[in-house]
């Protein structure tokens, strides 16, 4: 495990601080004249990029005042590289203190999102909440479906309603239909549930099958990620085709892009296969993460209650094995393209990734610390997540990752 590397900036060099010099998380910030500008988040700054190049002290086509990451994504492995150690050096001790004009506190800034993002697909790959969600609805014996040991699961999302964190989410109305229910009717969620993912960010187009190798090197960062979902609608919509309207709400994605450079130093295995995949699936290395996560909620103008903790590591799939298997059909991938890990739980009850599986579908009710009761999110709720992969004196974070649900819209 590498150690903290020390900034000439103060507060980076906290092992408080999510964004010590070894992260160098990328993101879009507003201030002042409200002019979106690309930066990287140091200590409890941000360092801005777009008037760096502007002035001539970096050089990437400009890339840098797009207002959105995908241009400078685009320029390939080499300038990812490039501005990394460029970043990294004028902000190491030692480095360029007369960047401190170019610094904003991060108290002070508005965060937008990130990237555009292109398109945007979401899996079911992790094995202890895909046990825990068949265990509810088909019984243990029947848990898993006979193809989630062979194959990452996943469909296509709305890329539409990605929305960065801080942003308000809106109860979904849909068709409902209850088991003794002979009609379905139309209404607002009564069973609207959160999952802890993460967010692969496709920085490398490809236009045909990749292996899995190239998959992980075309990925250039990572985003904490929460996929609202209304699980009565989910439960009446999708046999035969999967999620539709359950899933089109919101997804929630934390501000800063934690580049894949950054997690280098926290590369772990994928848990062992009883059932052996298939080659174009096999992973030549370690290419999950080690990072802590966790889930919290706050009703309404109170304090929050964490509900879960747990780590990426116990996925069964990697973003790389998901992106080379979306490519096998032939599927071009674009810069931009999003990829959702699908819910991280893990093996006991507080570690588990969403509401449905920490209720045990609403019959096991959660109490929160302030003595409220919880099935399932309620009007005024915040949801947040966190995570953070732990160095020696040092963490690298992502930044919040929250959103409050508001009343439907009558229709």
């Amino acid at each position: 495990m590498t150690d903290l590397k020390r900034s000439w900036l103060a507060s980076a060099n906290s092992a408080e601080t999510p964004f010590p010099l070894n992260n160098l998380p990328y993101g879009v910030f507003s201030s002042g004249d409200g002019a979106r500008r690309m930066g990287t988040a140091i200590g409890d700054q941000v360092l801005d990029l777009t008037a760096m190049e502007a002035d001539g002290l970096l050089s990437f086509g400009g890339t840098l005042g797009a207002g959105a990451w995908n241009g400078f994504m685009a320029l390939g492995r080499e300038a990812w590289a490039r501005l990394r150690a460029r970043l990294t050096e004028v902000l190491a001790e030692g480095g360029d203190q007369g960047l401190s004009r170019y610094l904003v506190p991060l108290a002070n800034v508005v965060l937008h999102m990130p990237f555009n993002v292109t398109e945007y697909t979401d899996f079911y790959a992790g094995r202890h909440h895909a046990s825990n969600v068949g265990t509810m609805f088909r019984g243990p014996e029947n848990a898993l479906p006979p193809n989630w040991l062979h194959i990452p699961i996943g469909y296509n999302g709305r890329a539409s309603s990605v929305v960065v964190s801080g942003t308000d989410v809106i109860r979904p109305n849909g068709q409902i239909k209850g088991p003794n229910d002979d009609l379905p009717r139309f209404g607002p969620s009564r069973r609207f549930d959160i999952e802890l993912e993460m967010g692969a960010i496709v920085g490398v187009p490809s236009t045909g099958p990749i292996t899995v190798a190239e998959a992980f090197e075309n990925i250039f960062g990572y985003v904490l990620l929460n996929d609202w979902s209304a699980r009565d609608i989910q439960a009446w919509e999708y046999q035969p085709l999967g999620p539709f309207q359950a899933k089109a709400t919101a997804t929630t994605i934390s501000p800063w892009i934690v580049t894949a450079a950054a997690l280098e130093p926290f590369r772990t295995a994928t848990p062992a296969r009883e059932t052996p995949l298939l080659d174009y699936l096999t992973e030549p290395g370690p290419m999950l993460y080690d990072i802590d996560l966790e889930v919290t909620m706050a009703p309404d103008g109170q304090a929050e209650t964490v509900l879960s903790r747990t780590n990426y590591s116990v996925m069964y799939y990697s973003a790389a094995q998901q992106l080379a298997h979306h490519t096998s059909s032939g599927c071009p991938m674009r810069v931009g393209d999003l990829l959702g890990s699908g819910t991280i739980s893990g093996p006991t009850k507080d570690s588990r990734g969403s509401l449905l599986e920490l209720s045990w579908g609403g019959k096991e009710p959660i109490t929160l610390t302030t003595g409220q009761i919880r099935s399932f999110v309620e009007d005024g709720d915040t949801l947040g997540l966190r995570g953070a992969a732990k160095g020696n004196g040092y963490q690298i974070g992502f930044g919040p990752c929250v959103g409050t649900l508001r009343p439907a819209r009558p229709i």
